[in-house]
């Protein structure tokens, strides 16, 4: 059994180049959200080319990474949309994989914008990724995402006939509430690990809001936050059981990796999600990085702690994929 605390030991603060990006990000990306109503499409438009430019610019180098996309029918004609990811030196081999499911708050990005994290995550493990492209708000309400998550896992494990246990399963943001969604299912048959990055959990924004009194986050306010989801949620009570995920009532969850930013509103989400994981009897690892923002490991150029957070997520991968059990020495 894995003692509940990291064994990772973390830095007391985050580099000054963090604490800077955080600064220069509190200056302009907390200020451009505001005014940026992602309910309006030139507003959503240019929401999602920031977004994109943003991880393209400061994220990882795609040198040497192979993609191949996938669009494809299952056999009861619903569709599968995604792309396996090669990270560089990576062999084509998908007798295992890592199922990546990407943020946006259900709105904004795409497997394309993610392409650099997910061919980090592949070359670090030397094992391929397969992103879900699953289909955005607000064109595709809930429950779209989430059935086009599930999809993708049922193509995975029946028509790859990749096993469950040499699948781990990682997401951030809202990437992190579809699988643990997922997951929750009684029928899925678990992966080896699961790996949230800044995971969103609570959709009313509540925990975020409790944090963000105490340390204002400074990419975005949480009523912002609210716009986009509820661009995808609109309609449905806030009580639904896909939306409220009853993690604490749910059933065990495979071992798991939570990282989040100490700067960050959604820390709370982690740290909630964690507790409730360990109720369950989950083996769960939970690291809050100091004075870094919502999903930094995706921008190493400016978070010089995206690679160590990286190099923990990439020896979790490998022991789960190994042994299906969290390594104490971290």
């Amino acid at each position: 059994m894995l003692n509940d605390e990291s064994v990772t030991e973390l830095p007391q603060r985050g580099s000054r180049r963090a604490r800077g990006a955080a600064a220069l990000s509190s200056l302009t990306l907390r200020q451009i959200s505001a005014v940026l109503h992602p309910g309006h499409p030139w507003g959503l438009w240019t929401s999602r080319q920031i977004v994109a430019r943003l991880m393209d610019t400061f994220g990882p180098s795609l040198a040497g990474t192979r993609v191949e996309r996938v669009d494809v029918r299952t056999a009861d004609g619903h569709r599968v949309v995604g792309e396996w990811v090669w990270g560089t030196g990576v062999p084509r081999d998908t007798t295992r994989a890592i199922y990546y499911v990407h943020g946006s708050g259900y709105v904004l990005c795409s497997t394309r914008t993610h392409r650099r994290l997910t061919s980090w995550l592949s070359r670090l493990t030397g094992v391929p990724v397969f992103s879900i492209d699953y289909r955005l708000a607000p064109r595709h309400r809930f429950p779209t995402a989430a059935d086009d998550v599930r999809r993708g896992w049922d193509w995975l494990t029946q028509t790859c006939q990749i096993a469950p246990e040499q699948i781990v399963l990682a997401g951030d943001s809202a990437g992190g509430h579809l699988g643990v969604d997922l997951l929750l299912q009684s029928d899925v048959r678990h992966p080896a690990g699961l790996v949230l990055m800044s995971p969103l959990v609570d959709l009313t924004f509540a925990l975020a809001r409790s944090r963000e009194r105490a340390r204002p986050d400074p990419t975005m306010r949480s009523q912002h936050a609210v716009r986009l989801v509820d661009l995808y949620c609109t309609g449905i009570e806030p009580d639904h059981p896909r939306l409220r995920l009853d993690v604490a009532g749910g059933r065990a969850l495979p071992p798991t990796l939570i990282q989040a930013g100490g700067a960050e509103m959604l820390a709370a989400d982690a740290i909630a999600l964690a507790a409730d994981l360990r109720l369950t009897g989950t083996p769960c690892r939970l690291q809050i990085w100091p004075d870094q923002v919502h999903v930094f490991q995706a921008l190493p150029r400016l978070f010089p702690e995206a690679a160590p957070a990286m190099r923990t997520i990439a020896g979790f991968v490998d022991t789960a994929l190994r042994t299906g059990t969290i390594d104490q020495a971290g």
